[in-house]
């Protein structure tokens, strides 16, 4: 399988937001591949429903303009790396292919050519908006659990707009994400209220979320300059190694501005940040006693969220530290460290701590498929923050 690196999907000009853009705006997907050599790879776009699965009720024609299963043709090679790579770029719409309907939608890359039969060397996910629906939410930390202590309460309302909505517990679909995650998000939750005009959802548990705390920040700009949350950095072939200042488990609340998961790809000058930067292997550190309650992983936007097998955290009993080491592009990176719990979320109580005043965004999509339609239209989008400082 090809060495493909740093899948990156940006919506619109924001390197830093959710990939959701209304319908015909542009959206980028870019990857590495380590070597110098070109390799044909070739997109293959699907429409998904609200939950991922492929909307295989709708033909390809409907939703797509032109010609899928194309080849990247926009491709650079690195410049002045110690390792060898080359960046591909892929644009929506373009020349091959325009989407036309609003909703969920999967790139699957392949190597040579598409085939339902392999496997994809990397997949990029986005979302196209057509705004029918009007989403309106709060944040509070006073929640049907507790007053201001480790959790958040989501609290949010759906105005149909021109929608003509008979039964929204079928014919609405919505997604509440906490900073972007899948691992704990709130799927198709029917709403505690409804009249003709909308829906709400209000004193549900469901929507209390553990609010953990701030992200950890890093950035490695210069080769030869400890960086922002860096103790130390070196050269051992193949790659320059970065050394994060290890972070324990934090008893209280300390405010410090983040962005939430999310990561830059960027060196010292900031010019020709895809092919100019390097790839470094950067050591995380969690110190603290063994952990009961799962497995520890270091993760960020960087590596879709959480789990990732790459960014399972070993423990070093000697020195009572947690440690795992991940191949970076030199950047800015949050990141954070979680226990996989059973359910297959990321728990922060024993790593990082739960504490209420934590700022931290929550993503609303709201999906509507009316009786007779198939496929779920993404028609309302809203995002809050806690801002409590």
């Amino acid at each position: 399988m090809p060495d493909v690196h740093t899948v990156r999907v940006v919506a619109g000009d924001d390197v830093l937001a959710m990939p959701v853009v209304r319908v015909g705006k542009p959206v980028e997907i870019s990857f590495d591949h380590f070597t110098h050599a070109y390799t044909r790879f070739v997109y293959h776009v699907e429409l998904c429903n609200a939950d991922w699965t492929p909307a295989t009720q709708v033909f390809e024609s409907e939703w797509l303009e032109g010609f899928n299963d194309q080849p990247i043709d926009d491709y650079e090679n690195s410049f002045n790396t110690s390792v060898l790579y080359t960046h591909y770029n892929l644009r929506l719409p373009n020349d091959d292919v325009r989407l036309l309907l609003p909703g969920n939608y999967r790139v699957s890359i392949y190597a040579e050519a598409y085939s339902s039969e392999a496997m994809p060397v990397a997949e990029a996910c986005f979302m196209l908006l057509r705004p029918e629906m009007s989403v309106a939410a709060t944040v509070s930390t006073n929640t049907d659990i507790d007053f201001q202590q480790h959790h958040q309460q989501v609290t949010f309302s759906v105005g149909y707009g021109n929608c003509r909505v008979v039964d929204p517990q079928r014919e609405l679909y919505t997604v509440v994400m906490q900073n972007r995650r899948a691992d704990n998000a709130v799927s198709h939750l029917p709403p505690s209220k409804q009249n003709a005009a909308g829906a709400v959802w209000d004193h549900r548990r469901e929507l209390i979320f553990t609010a953990g705390a701030e992200f950890h920040k890093c950035e490695v700009l210069d080769m030869h300059v400890a960086g922002l949350g860096v103790d130390r950095m070196a050269w051992a072939d193949p790659y320059y190694e970065a050394w994060l200042f290890g972070v324990q488990p934090a008893r209280s609340y300390t405010y410090d501005q983040d962005v939430n998961g999310a990561y830059v790809v960027r060196h010292s000058s900031d010019e020709d940040n895809d092919t100019q930067t390097e790839y470094v292997m950067t050591h995380f550190a969690l110190e603290s006693p063994l952990l009961a309650g799962g497995d520890v992983y270091v993760c960020g936007l960087w590596d879709n969220g959480f789990p990732d097998p790459r960014c399972r955290m070993s423990y070093d009993e000697a020195a009572g530290v947690y440690r795992c080491a991940v191949l970076l592009k030199q950047g800015y990176y949050n990141y954070q460290f979680r226990q996989l719990s059973p359910e297959g979320r990321g728990v922060t109580a024993r790593t990082e701590g739960d504490h209420y005043q934590t700022e931290n965004e929550y993503t609303i999509l709201v999906y509507y498929r009316p009786q007779g339609a198939r496929y779920d239209a993404l028609v309302g989008y809203s995002q809050v923050s806690t801002m409590t400082h």
